[in-house]
Parts: C-alpha cells; sequence; structure tokens
C-alpha cells in the first residue's frame, strides 16, 4: 500500500500538529515493515525531515496552508504520486481530492471562537474566511473513511455538532516524552540571563490565541503579587506574532505604572532544547486554555517534573487525570488561589509531580503510530 501524509505543518512552528505530525512519521518508520509512504513538505519544513527508512520519501508540496493553491494543485501533486490512502492530520481537506483519505481533527475550536478577535483580518475578510472552514471541515468529516481525534471530548463535540456515525470516529490518544528521554540541563544560567530571569516563576507554553485565556492568566498573575504577596516572575513563551504582540500591547496598558508589568517576561519562539531549560527550572506551569483536544504542553512539563496548576475546561481533565490542580478558567480570582495553594503547601505540589509521573505513562507516540496504523490498513 502507498500512503501519503501531509506533513506541512511538521516542525517546532507548527506547535501541537507540528509535534503530532512529526511523531507519527518518527514512529511509523520504526513500527511498518511492510507499506510504502510518501511525505508532503513545503520549502519551509523540508529540512526539517530526514527519511530514515527507504520505505518512505519526501515531496515537496509548497502550498501555504488554507490557499487557494492547497486546493487546486495539492490534490494534483498528490494524485502525480498515486497514492492508495492520503492521511491529512488537519480539517483542512482539499475539496477537490476525491480519493480515499482519513482525515485528524484535533479540536472544533474555529467553531466555539468564530470571533474576529481570533484574527487580524477585517470583517469581510474574516467572514469569508470563517465560512471556508465551516465548508472545509464539513466536507472532511463527511467524506474521510475514518475521523481520527486525540480525546473523547472531541469525539463527543463532533458527534453533537455534525450528527455523524459513532463509529466512523477513533479516538487515538496522542504521546508524552518518557521519563528516560530528559534532556541534561546545560544552558540554564545563560537562558535565565538572557530572558532577565531573576526569581520563582510560573510557565506557559503555547500561543496567544483569544481561546488560551491569557489575559485572565495575567489578571492573576496581579492578584498573586498584589493581594497573595507573591515574589513571582510570569514567563510565557511563544513566537511573537500578532496575538502576542495584542496580548504585551494589552498587558502594558493594563499594568501601566504598578512595575507588574516588569516581571512579565515574552520569550518569543524558542528552541526545543532552551524551552527543556525553561521547563526544568520553573516553580510551576500554568494552563489557563478555554478550549483544548488534547494539551499537550502541559504533559511535557509533567514529564519534566514540574507541578501543573490548569483549566478545568473541554478535555483537560480526562487528559491530565489527578495530576494537576484545576481552577475555573473564567476567573481570575479562582485561578490566583489555586496556584498561591500550590506555591504554599509543599505537599501538594510534591502530590501533583508524583501522581504526573504516573499519568504519563498512558500515553505513547508509539502506541498512537500502531492505532493510526491500524485504521489506514482496514480502511483500504
Amino acid at each position: 500500500m502507498r500512503i501519503g501524509i501531509d506533513a506541512r505543518f511538521l516542525g517546532p512552528k507548527g506547535k501541537g500538529l507540528g509535534r503530532y505530525t512529526e511523531k507519527l512519521i518518527e514512529n511509523l518508520e520504526k513500527i511498518d515493515s511492510e507499506n510504502q509512504y510518501v511525505i508532503f513538505l513545503r520549502r519551509e519544513n523540508w529540512g526539517e525531515y530526514e527519511p530514515s527508512s527507504p520505505r518512505f520519501k519526501k515531496v515537496l508540496a509548497d502550498y501555504r496552508w488554507y490557499s487557494l493553491a492547497e486546493q487546486i494543485r495539492l490534490p494534483a501533486k498528490i494524485y502525480r504520486e498515486k497514492i492508495d490512502l492520503m492521511h491529512f492530520p488537519h480539517f483542512n481537506v482539499p475539496i477537490f481530492y476525491l480519493r480515499p483519505f482519513v482525515v485528524t481533527i484535533h479540536d472544533l475550536i474555529l467553531r466555539h471562537f468564530p470571533t474576529r478577535r481570533a484574527s487580524a483580518m477585517g470583517p469581510i475578510k474574516y467572514w469569508l474566511k470563517n465560512l471556508a472552514y465551516r465548508i472545509v471541515i464539513w466536507l472532511a468529516i463527511k467524506r474521510t473513511r475514518k475521523i481520527i481525534v486525540p480525546s473523547n471530548y472531541v469525539r463527543n463535540d463532533i458527534l453533537n455538532n455534525f450528527g455523524v456515525k459513532d463509529g466512523k470516529i477513533v479516538v487515538t490518544y496522542e504521546g508524552a516524552p518518557y521519563l528516560n528521554q530528559k534532556s541534561k540541563i546545560k544552558n540554564q544560567k545563560y537562558i535565565f540571563e538572557k530572558y532577565k530571569i531573576n526569581r520563582p516563576y510560573l510557565l506557559y507554553v503555547g500561543n496567544a490565541y483569544p481561546h488560551k485565556n491569557l489575559e485572565n492568566l495575567i489578571v492573576a498573575f496581579k492578584i498573586l503579587i498584589e493581594k497573595f504577596n507573591q515574589d513571582l516572575q510570569l514567563v510565557l513563551v511563544g513566537e511573537e506574532d500578532y496575538f502576542f504582540r495584542r496580548l504585551k500591547a494589552e498587558t502594558n496598558t493594563m499594568l501601566h505604572g504598578s512595575g507588574i508589568f516588569n516581571q512579565i517576561i515574552f520569550t518569543g519562539f524558542i528552541s526545543d532544547e532552551s524551552l527543556n531549560e525553561l521547563y526544568s527550572g520553573a516553580k510551576l506551569y500554568v494552563f489557563p486554555s478555554l478550549c483544548e483536544g488534547f494539551g499537550l504542553p502541559p504533559l511535557e512539563a509533567i514529564f519534566r517534573g514540574v507541578p501543573v496548576v490548569s483549566s478545568k475546561s473541554t478535555c483537560l481533565p480526562e487528559i491530565l487525570g489527578d495530576a494537576a490542580v484545576y481552577f475555573d478558567a473564567g476567573n481570575p480570582q479562582d485561578i490566583a488561589e489555586k496556584i498561591n495553594n500550590i506555591l504554599t503547601n509543599n505537599n501538594l505540589a510534591e502530590k501533583t509531580r508524583e501522581t504526573g509521573y504516573r499519568q504519563i505513562k498512558k500515553y505513547s507516540w508509539q502506541k498512537m503510530a500502531e492505532e493510526t496504523l491500524k485504521i489506514y490498513i482496514e480502511k483500504t
């Protein structure tokens, strides 16, 4: 069988989707000794992947995501490779691709948060984009052989919103790092000096889209400093795009004159090696998101022995179990109180940490790839 994988998101700049695609391919190379694979990449991530098996080859498909070229030229590129089954690891399946495929739907965030605040576009252009999203995801869900989802929360969300048959959806939990794969701490002092980290800090890793709820986290941080007298910094890690620049400007306005703004550090995009240093030095990892399909960053924090304080929204209790202290993401006071509870209770922090080590053993990228391969075989 000749299987294609749309890997145009592969790599760290593809964030959670990029990590999912990378780990899927990496583990398929290890476990599948029978099928042939064609990996479609963009020019910007061409160097991020080199096949380690002769059964895998990469093909340039340099078409921007959500573009007209993606809809028209990408199908032609796939047809030329004579693919038996195509896997689109994101909802953006070209509407003109008519051969068998499976699709991974990571979440329905764009359906639940369809506000212009989530976009830098003007109103007409954003309305058209949102309409296109609804058409593309509806067609993908209706036409696919199977829908792969990362949690039961997403499975139920799709059932409730699209009316597909339950048997069409397969939950394949994503993976987490293994405890024996920890990177050594090498340059933590340099990283701390570079980003001016000079006291205990809370860490967040991800983007600044509105559903990530960072505004409420910043209000909660202000409460921690002013009400609970905590001497902390807040380190926000994420690529400096339109959303992070807007958040930084709004934070500066909100905290102007208080001095607290200087205790919030916006790092911009950083390498995995530097990120490991920041994870390992954090006092707590805070995840205030209003909507997630799986939630990789808190699992990566757990892996590094960092206690997690998390929103109790959507899939997060399902994925994190008892390995986090939960708060009401819509209530900054509650966020601050739960953070303060774990900061002032060493026994609670240690219990959360130990529970976390057990929790992440439930998740395996290899198991995810094995379950995905089974879907490939069943659907051809």
